[in-house]
């Protein structure tokens, strides 16, 4: 294999230890080797940054393992190019595997050009990334524990969910808190009801009529008080998540104009994939890293069904879960993409694809600098309007009528005045 770079190093990074092999190829000598030893303290990452100037070394390459690999890279990325790469794609042959091995073979690897970099966003966009993916996490949290409240509710058979259009809205809360008290009646409770719930007295007395225990009372207090402490936790880290967002309200204006994407997903896209879309080497590529494309496989010439390949979890989450609002925007081509394949596929493979093409839009917006271009939801129709007036025309005659169809004129658009 040629060798591309002179001066390089591999390194296999562990919770504790990190291996790592120098290879020196300069001026057509032999290859020089050395390897050595390092511990994953701040003053054994910054020795191994030392060591690795004192020989003059450009690039760094290593296995992306779990988070081992950041702060490594946290040390390193301002001195040497850091290469991190996919651990499948770096694999090295079968046999003997020792950690030196596996540092040598990287090496060897990073000399010949053939690791494949993985996107590692800079600084800012990766303190944004731990923003907002801690944010989902208290997200999912909360709505867990939502869940929990309205069982434990269910179980003592208070039906306040099936009166309630939100058990924890400003009404509701006013309604457990009194239920967690025990020092009102069913009626004075519905009396706590507020707006269009009033309508509902009667319903809720029946519905509040339950049998709470002291140990039930008890749980539900933990639960409504962890439900509020949680939102206070997502409101204070959305006031730091707006700070970090003030250099990039350009490229958030511009996202948000993609139907079902609000603020918190255009904030994932900027944290996750960035505003340089220089960085993939298409939008289909993106797509693939994403994990919002189907998965490939092929034998024999035959293509087989698989599930969606892996991919940056945290944003198709994210994706997936705007889909659902962007096809319900009246007047969109999602949404008369989504019906068309829930009919066919079903609602996850359609939510799929929606968010396949929501990802698509934002690249090519983030790329060109441009705003959405919204094509409407006859879009699909116009693409094959012969298919699409035969397909018409089949379903009337089904129903008995004789359809003659004519192509539109100007004179059509007069209409004879009624008799």
């Amino acid at each position: 294999m040629d060798r591309m770079i002179e001066r390089c190093a591999g390194l296999d990074v562990h919770q504790a230890t990190v291996v790592a092999c120098v290879l020196i190829t300069e001026g057509g000598r032999r290859p020089r080797k050395e390897l050595r030893v390092f511990g994953t303290m701040t003053h054994d990452l910054e020795a191994l940054r030392d060591w690795l100037a004192c020989e003059r070394v450009t690039h760094v390459g290593m296995e992306s393992t779990g988070v081992y690999w950041r702060p490594v890279h946290a040390v390193l990325e301002e001195q040497v190019v850091v290469i991190v790469g996919n651990a499948r794609h770096i694999r090295n042959v079968p046999g003997r595997k020792t950690d030196m091995k596996d540092a040598e073979w990287i090496a060897e690897l990073v000399c010949c050009g053939l690791i494949r970099p993985s996107f590692v966003p800079p600084k800012p966009l990766r303190e944004l990334r731990e923003l907002l993916r801690y944010r989902r996490k208290l997200t999912e949290a909360q709505a867990a524990e939502r869940n929990r409240l309205q069982k434990l509710l269910e179980i003592a058979n208070i039906k306040l969910g099936s009166v309630a259009t939100d058990v924890l809205g400003v009404s509701g809360r006013a309604i457990l808190r009194a239920l967690i008290d025990n020092t009102t009646s069913p009626e004075q409770m519905a009396d706590l009801a507020r707006g269009r719930l009033r309508r509902k007295r009667d319903e809720l007395v029946h519905a509040l009529n339950g049998r709470l225990s002291d140990t039930q009372r008890f749980l539900l207090s933990m639960q409504l008080r962890r439900v509020e402490d949680i939102e206070t936790l997502i409101e204070a880290l959305d006031r730091h998540i707006t700070e970090k967002l003030v250099p990039y309200q350009a490229e958030m204006a511009l996202l948000m104009q993609i139907p079902g994407v609000d603020w918190v997903v255009a904030a994932v896209l900027i944290a996750e994939i960035g505003v340089d879309m220089s960085v993939f080497v298409s939008a289909h590529h993106l797509a693939a890293w994403a994990g919002l494309c189907p998965g490939s496989h092929e034998s024999a010439g035959k293509r087989k069904s698989t599930s969606a390949r892996k991919g940056n979890v945290h944003l198709r989450t994210m994706l997936v879960g705007a889909a659902r609002p962007a096809a319900r925007t009246k007047g969109s081509y999602f949404k008369d993409k989504y019906h068309r394949l829930k009919a066919r596929r079903g609602a996850m493979r359609a939510a799929m694809a929606i968010a396949h093409k929501i990802l698509l839009a934002a690249y090519h917006m983030l790329a060109r600098r441009v705003g959405y271009r919204e094509l409407g939801e006859a879009y699909i129709d116009q693409l094959d309007q012969t298919r699409t007036a035969a397909n018409l025309k089949r379903r009337l005659e089904r129903l008995g009528y004789v359809v003659s169809i004519l192509p539109k004129t100007p004179d059509s658009d007069t209409h004879a005045a009624p008799a």
